[in-house]
């Protein structure tokens, strides 16, 4: 039964946990437009390209560029032209785009402290090692042509 129960429960606390993390940014003034783009980035790392971005947030490219216009007007991420190839363009945090990633974590280490406290850090290795594996099934199943995967 829980392998039954698995994706269900996986995709209702993802929600979950998004959405109380939406809460606690909001009240920061940061929304999910803001927010989430800038994490990605700060994690993929300065000169990741546009499309590279879309395909981390799981959006189309045209959804990011939208994104990238809005953080780019309020001086949080620089577009370059990538050297390599002229067409692309390579997303750079600003000092203040960096500043808010401070913001952002300074607001959730301690939130996703409370969330996770009491399980020990061997059982969240252990869960981050399956999902690990399973991402790893879902890429491959998806080069297959096996799935369709779609933002849940």
């Amino acid at each position: 039964m829980a392998r039954l129960d698995f994706g269900y429960r996986l995709v209702i606390l993802a929600r979950r946990w998004r959405a109380a993390i939406d809460a606690r940014l909001h009240a920061a003034g940061l929304t999910d437009a803001t927010w989430r783009p800038l994490i990605y980035l700060h994690r993929m790392g300065d000169g990741t390209r546009q499309k590279e971005l879309a395909a981390s947030l799981g959006l189309d490219c045209s959804a990011v560029v939208r994104l990238l216009d809005l953080l780019t007007a309020r001086g949080l991420v620089e577009r370059r032209e990538d050297p390599a190839d002229k067409r692309a363009k390579t997303l750079h945090l600003t000092d203040e785009g960096r500043s808010l990633i401070t913001t952002v974590t300074d607001l959730l280490i301690p939130f996703e402290a409370t969330l996770l406290d009491g399980i020990d850090d061997s059982a969240i290795v252990t869960l981050l090692d399956s999902f690990d594996r399973i991402e790893t099934r879902l890429d491959a199943a998806r080069l297959d042509g096996q799935t369709e995967e779609r933002e849940a």
